[in-house]
């Protein structure tokens, strides 16, 4: 259940009502040197590309109240693609957008089962959380059942990203796959990639719950 104060709460991340992926503007063209076929937007801006040159998804915004945070009612299952990159790329918490770095190390939530618990490698699209907000999170995502497992991680690299892979069809630029899986960076099929979701891979981690790690970022402060 939502505390009175959590239901006002929104994270950062969370995809709002009138929030609307734009118009596909795509093309295929060959990429010198090599001529390989490379993705990209008619209208291209530097900004549609992160730091490894994949092409994102872009998504329109709803206008930003007085504290710099999203307005519109909340669709709770989604993260707007940017400011998930956003929060990602800069390890900054999904709810607040504050750094996300503790004494610690890096919190990072997932959901009740998606990791075996002797995991000794785990890659999320989930942005962290500081400790602040770890457990208004864990309340308000859905992904996350109020029940997480909570991830404190030392090394949390960049990996790949999340998306769908585009070709060649009858109707010209379309879409021929959409991965379960991430695709890490450097894999051939990222030219003709969009993607929607940047992942990281947590390396130097231990697991622990809510109320140890409230704890222990309480006794390193």
């Amino acid at each position: 259940m939502r505390t009175s104060t959590e239901t006002s709460l929104v994270p950062y991340v969370t995809l709002r009502a009138g929030e609307e992926g734009a118009p596909a503007n795509l093309a295929i063209t060959p990429e010198w040197p090599g001529n390989w076929p490379r993705l990209r937007y008619i209208d291209e801006e530097r900004a549609d590309r992160d730091v490894r040159g994949v092409l994102w998804a872009r998504c329109s915004h709803t206008r930003r109240d007085e504290r710099g945070m999203p307005t519109g009612t909340p669709r709770w299952k989604l993260m707007h693609p940017s400011r998930q990159r956003e929060t990602m790329q800069e390890l900054r918490c999904q709810v607040c957008v504050r750094p996300a770095r503790t004494p610690l190390g890096f919190v990072f939530l997932a959901g009740p089962n998606d990791y075996e618990r002797d995991a000794t490698s785990i890659i999320t699209g989930q942005p962290p959380v500081c400790p602040k907000h770890a457990r208004a999170a864990a309340r308000l995502c859905p992904y996350l059942d109020g029940r997480p497992m909570v991830f404190i991680a030392r090394s949390a690299p960049l990996y790949g990203v999340h998306g769908t892979l585009y070709g060649y069809g009858e109707d010209g630029v379309q879409v021929v796959a959409t991965p379960d899986q991430p695709l890490p960076y450097g894999h051939a099929n990222l030219r003709t990639f969009l993607a929607s979701q940047l992942v990281r891979r947590l390396q130097s981690f231990r697991l622990v719950d809510l109320d140890e790690l409230l704890e222990g970022s309480a006794a390193a402060t």
